[in-house]
């Protein structure tokens, strides 16, 4: 038993140091920001690592049997981060910011701001791997990055606050108001980016605009293409 907690410890902890990896890329580029330029385009950094019992749960859902390498095979989100950012045009920026590192690999990005959840959820998702470097040698690690504006967080946490609150059984006038709320914080967004250009003498986009420098950089990533070819 005192093996396999061991195992298990050292196991997890990868998921950890890959967190910390990611976060502090994310960290240099909000003090890079802060130092130099008179706008930082990250609001907030957040991040957490599932437990155990949770990884197994997620496991048994998908009727899968929970083994070091079911899990290293089957759960990509192991490791999370979450970057706020004040503007939708931001979190395109961040994302082209981190996902150009040449030592991060992308997995997958799902764009659930140029297409949002039936539900009216909002935010970019990007699986990246990040290498790990401990004393048996190295380790691919992938960590799930989260990316969106102030409202779509607030509108995220409260669908989660109602959702446990309700123990996921929300009664139907519940979820009509959070699909309307959703709509009113992707409005205000938009308001708000409108008014971010207008002060920064930026153009109006024809529609959501792909990463800064995606379109000419080899092996780039548009969240809503996949990589692109150049």
């Amino acid at each position: 038993m005192r093996r396999l907690r061991d195992e298990t410890d050292r196991f997890f902890a990868r998921y950890r140091y890959g967190m910390e990896e990611v976060l502090t890329k994310l960290e240099i580029l909000r003090d890079e920001f802060s130092r130099t330029f008179d706008y930082n385009p990250i609001e907030h950094l957040g991040s957490r690592l599932k437990s155990v019992d949770s990884v197994v749960t997620k496991l048994e859902r998908k009727g899968i049997e929970a083994t070091f390498e079911s899990i290293a095979t089957a759960i990509t989100d192991i490791a999370g981060v979450r970057v706020t950012c004040s503007f939708i045009s931001d979190v395109y920026r961040v994302f082209d910011l981190l996902v150009s590192q040449p030592d991060l690999t992308v997995r997958k990005v799902k764009d659930y701001i140029a297409d949002p959840k039936p539900n009216g959820y909002q935010s970019l998702h990007v699986i990246v791997e990040v290498p790990v470097f401990l004393s048996t040698g190295p380790h691919q690690v992938p960590v799930e990055v989260q990316i969106r504006t102030s409202a779509m967080d607030f509108w995220a946490s409260l669908e989660h606050k109602i959702y446990y609150k309700y123990d996921r059984q929300v009664p139907a006038e519940l979820l009509d108001g959070l699909t309307e709320a959703a709509r009113t914080a992707s409005e205000l967004d938009e308001r708000m980016e409108s008014l971010h250009r207008s002060v920064h003498g930026m153009p109006a986009p024809l529609a959501l605009e792909p990463p800064i420098g995606a379109a000419r950089r080899p092996g780039a990533v548009d969240p809503r293409t996949g990589p692109i070819a150049v």
